[in-house]
């Protein structure tokens, strides 16, 4: 009867160790799930974390499409403002040109003709001795002083007269509007008479001179 207590009291405290193991086990197994659960919520960089949703998503995207439209159009607006100057000024620089040519084009001739009416005023103080005075000597001088002073005036301009009477006759600087018969062998295609004088400006002929060819 003894051993019998004695065994039923072994197979007790057997099963109150599986049980107690039993319990420590599910305990430790909650407390890891626990500690898990705990890390996953806490952890910025765990897989939960870094989970974002599909509207989270497009509206960071849409936000940044915005941001890049609104420059593009702040720099479209600058670029526009700089061509309607740019382009203002350039017509202004084309009307102010344009100006100044036709200007140039109207009064080219001012600064010569300021030099020219001098000698129209000889002319007239000529023109008036002429009708009052007899002296014809005293008119020749005066006429030889007007050619001599318009002369002059031409040679500061850069303008001189062809050399053509006794030359050789060339078709460069000389226009023949007539020959004639010449009886000395030197005059033999020369020039033996100046119809109408020729000039140069520089060296530029501005008017052939008119003259007769000796043959």
């Amino acid at each position: 009867m003894m051993m019998k207590k004695k065994h039923k009291t072994e197979e007790e405290e057997v099963k109150s160790n599986s049980t107690e193991t039993a319990d420590n086990k599910q305990n430790t197994n909650t407390s890891t799930e626990q500690n898990l659960q705990q890390e996953n919520g806490n952890a910025p960089n765990g897989e939960a974390g870094q989970e974002t949703s599909p509207g989270q998503a497009e509206a960071g995207a849409t936000d940044k499409t915005a941001l890049e439209l609104k420059e593009t159009l702040a720099k479209l607006a600058e670029m526009q403002d700089k061509y309607i100057r740019l382009s203002a000024e350039f017509d202004n620089y084309r009307k102010r040109t344009l100006r100044e040519k036709m200007d140039l084009s109207k009064f080219a001739t001012e600064e010569i003709l300021l030099k020219i009416i001098p000698l129209m005023d000889d002319f007239d103080r000529a023109l008036q001795h002429m009708e009052d005075g007899t002296d014809c000597t005293a008119m020749k001088s005066g006429i030889d002083l007007i050619y001599t002073k318009f002369s002059e005036f031409l040679k500061q301009n850069g303008v001189k007269e062809i050399e053509a009477l006794n030359g050789s006759f060339n078709v460069d600087i000389h226009e023949a509007v007539a020959k004639v018969p010449v009886s000395e062998e030197e005059k033999k295609g020369k020039v033996v008479d100046v119809v109408l004088k020729g000039y140069f400006l520089q060296d530029k002929v501005i008017r052939f001179s008119k003259v007769v060819v000796g043959e």
